[in-house]
């Protein structure tokens, strides 16, 4: 009997999944819960199991392509069939029928031989490029759709591309040895083509990726719907500084990773959202809804890539808990192995913008929650200590974008006063971090 793997729904609201990578072909046996293929979403990156044990019948989604959820991309012939599943009973969803099947593999229509011959076309197929087509038309800027292929069943092939860019700089070549004797309408028909020409070849286009889509769909949202306010805080920190580089070496040799400063700012961050819980909330229409746990969302960069992995019920743990959990969603991050459980339910955020050297910074408001909060670069300042006295001192800058919907400066500043407070009392003899 043969079985369709449909499209996985990886996420609360992800509609979509593309195929970057298969790690079966046809032919293959598989058992239950093998990797089939690896799917990237708008939320998460993560692999696509098989439902049962048997054989890779038919493989039908080439990789890059991007599906909805509940689309077939494959199918399997079962050969344990009591791992068959029972008929299941129609639920209800909301989306439709048309987008569920979309990308379905289906057989094509049936030709009726009594038509006459000027009518009957055959459908027509998906173009299908191949990985080296893809990267050599992104490096050139060529629209494939305006290339004729002389391949089978006229694929494009890199041999047609690599004339294509030939010609090209052939007669960018031309344009430029041009006689400047020229009438002036030649020179300024030459002086045109080779804008257009030059631009071409020398720019360099590069592909958008669901995250990066997806990001800039969320920006989009966050400054459109909601309105931003914004606030800062110095914080002297040096007490926190000294502890924390007085036991780094240690912690690092006993539990196996680094204790950082950021893990300091969380368990603040998080402690002032328990006694200001308004903090934790969000917008929705005609409500504002106050979440109950506290799940921290933080901002994780790989080398051409954003995450924001989520703590979960960051409040009741240590800090020594909190640096391991930055420890793991960011290792997880820059593997590409997060999953959908380590992404969603964030309720607030914090972003270690300091990482680069930033002193200074507005964050945009993560959607659908009420505000973000951008940890600085800690630097040395000359502070006024007692009297007229200077003490050079470790400052950080905390700063606060929020949804004034949801919240405004009063409880903003209360709240942003609190974490000072927590983070400027962080010293050996008060703290703990364990």
């Amino acid at each position: 009997m043969i079985q369709n793997i449909t499209m996985p729904q990886l996420g609360e609201s992800v509609t979509e999944g593309t195929i970057e990578r298969w790690l079966v072909k046809v032919g293959d046996s598989i058992n239950k819960y093998d990797p089939l293929a690896e799917v990237n979403t708008d939320k998460v990156q993560a692999e696509i199991p098989s439902s049962f044990s048997g054989v890779i019948k038919e493989i039908l989604v080439d990789e890059g392509q991007t599906l909805p959820v509940g689309a077939v991309v494959c199918t399997i012939q079962i050969t344990n069939h009591n791992e068959l599943p029972a008929s299941p009973q129609p639920k209800k969803s909301n989306v439709s029928a048309a987008i569920l099947n979309a990308g379905a593999h289906k057989p094509l229509p049936k030709i009726d031989e009594t038509m006459p011959k000027r009518e009957l076309r055959e459908p027509k197929a998906k173009a299908r490029y191949s990985p080296a087509v893809l990267r050599l038309a992104a490096e050139h800027n060529i629209d494939l759709e305006s290339v004729q292929g002389t391949g089978l069943e006229g694929r494009i092939t890199r041999k047609d591309l690599l004339a294509m860019i030939e010609s090209k700089e052939q007669r960018v070549n031309e344009i430029a040895t041009a006689p400047l004797e020229q009438p002036q309408r030649v020179q300024k028909k030459y002086e045109t083509e080779r804008q257009e020409i030059v631009s071409q070849v020398g720019d360099l286009e590069i592909p958008i990726t669901n995250i990066r889509r997806t990001i800039a769909n969320n920006m989009v949202r966050s400054k459109q719907e909601v309105p931003h306010a914004w606030m800062m805080m110095e914080v002297d920190v040096t007490e926190l500084v000294a502890y924390r580089d007085a036991i780094k070496d240690e912690f690092k040799a006993k539990e196996g990773y680094n204790l950082t400063y950021f893990a300091f700012f969380v368990k603040a961050v998080a402690q002032a959202l328990k006694e200001f819980p308004m903090m934790n909330a969000t917008w929705a229409g005609d409500k504002i809804i106050q979440k109950k746990d506290i799940h921290m969302s933080i901002a994780v960069a790989t080398d051409d890539e954003l995450f924001v992995p989520v703590i979960k019920h960051v409040d009741e743990k240590s800090i020594k808990g909190i640096a391991r959990e930055i420890h793991e969603l960011s290792q997880l991050a820059r593997a590409k192995k997060l999953r959908t459980e380590h992404v969603s339910g964030g309720t607030f955020t914090i972003n270690n913008t300091g990482s680069f050297g930033s002193i200074q910074s507005m964050g945009i408001i993560n959607y659908p929650q009420a505000a973000i909060l951008q940890v600085e670069s800690i630097v040395k300042k000359p502070v006024v200590i007692s009297g007229n006295m200077f003490a050079v001192r470790d400052i950080v800058n905390i700063c606060l974008s929020l949804d004034h919907r949801v919240l405004d400066g009063l409880i903003c500043g209360k709240f942003l006063k609190r974490v000072k407070d927590i983070l400027e009392k962080t010293n050996k003899s008060a703290t703990s971090v364990y």
